[in-house]
């Protein structure tokens, strides 16, 4: 295995217990490699429109329904 991505939130190690939680037996470095990307894009698009509803609401602090809103 690889060492992790400098800077990223998702570790090889929590991307293949992931993985492998839903049935993979084996992951290769460029699956983990691209799970991590897409899971980079969503984390920032969902944050950014969680941030946007929170500042709406006159608020500086995202909650819970900020981050559900943003992901539907």
């Amino acid at each position: 295995m690889r060492k992790n991505v400098k800077g990223s939130p998702f570790p090889n190690l929590a991307l293949n217990n992931i993985m492998k939680k839903y049935g993979a037996h084996r992951v290769s470095e460029e699956a983990r490699v691209e799970l991590r990307k897409i899971l980079e894009l969503k984390l920032e698009d969902i944050t950014i429109k969680a941030s946007q509803i929170a500042k709406h609401s006159k608020r500086k602090t995202i909650n819970s329904g900020d981050v559900r809103i943003a992901n539907k």
